[in-house]
């Protein structure tokens, strides 16, 4: 079942001073519900502006976005919309609005007028969801990096959207703090049945996807499993984007005649590959 639609989208800065290749030009994609969606592109390439116009916070210049059949250009829909998709952004700080971990996850549904026992339930559910129901009482302050998302996660998810939009969640993160955060969304997506649209310049995360979109001076330029659009190494590298790093080994031991078959996406598929290999010879 279709969640988003965006069609024939185009989007330009007002300010003459924002480089061109940062606009979306005739974007075009659809996002099923359920499903993952790794969106991936070089800075500059468009994905972060892409993914503010699936929750209106940018509205096409021309073309659509509809989430669950609301078209974001509507006025009097915008919060329907904004109740449908969650985002969680790259810093968490940002995102942190109270001295106590409970209420900065119960704030959006304080906003709301939700009544106090729904509140106390729904962030419960949502602080447990990610772990974090030991720190309920804690100040997000004192928190690592790693945490303090899963809190914005959390305050995210006891909105109960259809969707989580994320924007570079990790960048800001060590590579514990990556691996926690990605580990979290994952069990969500598939324990909980999330759909997730996750922008990443990490290709080991956007290896977790159902489906990656690689996005160039605004436009969708490659898309497919992951297997399938990581395994045209050259015209990624071409594109200014590395590749994960089995699929680069893959690559090399093809160009010293090594038939390596398939895309190796990590450790684990590359091992049963070279194994293979090995009893061949």
């Amino acid at each position: 079942m279709e969640i988003i639609r965006v069609s024939d989208v185009y989007y330009e800065y007002e300010n003459p001073d924002e480089p061109a290749d940062m606009a979306v030009k005739g974007v075009s994609l659809t996002v099923q519900k359920g499903e993952w969606l790794s969106i991936i592109g070089h800075n500059g390439s468009g994905k972060s502006t892409l993914v503010k116009l699936l929750n209106g916070l940018f509205l096409p210049k021309s073309g659509a976005v509809l989430v669950d059949n609301i078209d974001t250009r509507d006025e009097q829909r915008i919060w329907d919309v904004r109740q449908k998709v969650g985002m969680i952004f790259q810093n968490p700080d940002n995102q942190m609005v109270a001295t106590i971990v409970e209420e900065d996850v119960a704030f959006g549904l304080e906003n709301l007028g939700v009544p106090p026992q729904e509140i106390q339930r729904r962030v419960y559910q949502a602080l447990k969801a990610v772990g974090m129901t030991q720190y309920a009482a804690s100040a997000p302050h004192m928190l690592s990096g790693g945490q303090k998302q899963r809190v914005a996660i959390a305050g995210v998810l006891a909105m109960k959207p259809d969707v989580i939009l994320m924007d570079e969640p990790t960048a800001m993160l060590d590579p514990s703090g990556r691996r926690e955060v990605m580990d979290t969304v994952q069990r969500l997506h598939e324990e909980e049945g999330m759909t997730v649209v996750l922008i990443t310049h990490f290709m080991e995360e956007a290896l977790r996807g159902d489906r990656v979109i690689v996005m160039e001076k605004g436009q969708t330029v490659m898309e497919g499993e992951p297997a399938q659009v990581f395994s045209q190494v050259e015209r990624l590298k071409d594109i200014g984007l590395d590749v994960p790093p089995m699929t680069e080994l893959a690559h090399r031991l093809r160009a010293h005649g090594i038939d390596v078959h398939g895309a190796p996406m990590n450790v684990e598929e590359m091992v049963e590959e070279l194994c293979r290999l090995k009893q061949e010879n």
